[in-house]
């Protein structure tokens, strides 16, 4: 149970709050914990880029459209659609990753199992949001 009131403190640096831990090869469940939430903190940084490239992608198609396409088609733009996406989706990391931590409930593990989860769905929608960009608008 402290670990989840500590663990956030001990993410705000990045630098390892203790000079032997070592991610390539960690030992002890804290360090675990400290490593998966800055895999998943790095995970979060690409997808946000990732964001800001595709979002502005989709603002140029609506643009696009607003000027050769048609006026009968009165659905949500490319951007509105894909900010509705990104919400839903991250409601869906958080509490799917909440439910994948729970197996280890109120326990030392919780922590690396919730930011496992987070980083490998991220990563997974980085991707995703990529392959919005590489498909000819």
């Amino acid at each position: 149970m402290i670990a989840a009131f500590i663990l956030p403190l001990l993410l705000q640096s990045t630098e390892s709050p203790v000079p032997e831990w070592n991610c390539d090869d960690p030992q002890v469940q804290q360090e675990m914990n400290w490593c998966a939430g800055r895999d998943f903190d790095v995970a979060d940084e690409r997808l946000n880029a990732q964001w800001k490239e595709t979002a502005a992608v989709m603002k140029a198609r609506d643009a696009d459209f607003a000027k050769y396409g048609s006026e009968s088609d009165t659905r949500e733009g490319f951007f509105e659609s894909l900010l509705e996406a990104q919400r839903g989706w991250l409601r869906y990391r958080d509490a799917h990753c909440r439910a994948e931590g729970y197996t280890a409930r109120g326990g030392s593990l919780e922590p690396l199992l919730l930011y496992s989860c987070k980083a490998r769905l991220t990563r997974m929608r980085t991707d995703e949001l990529k392959e919005l960009v590489d498909v000819p608008g």
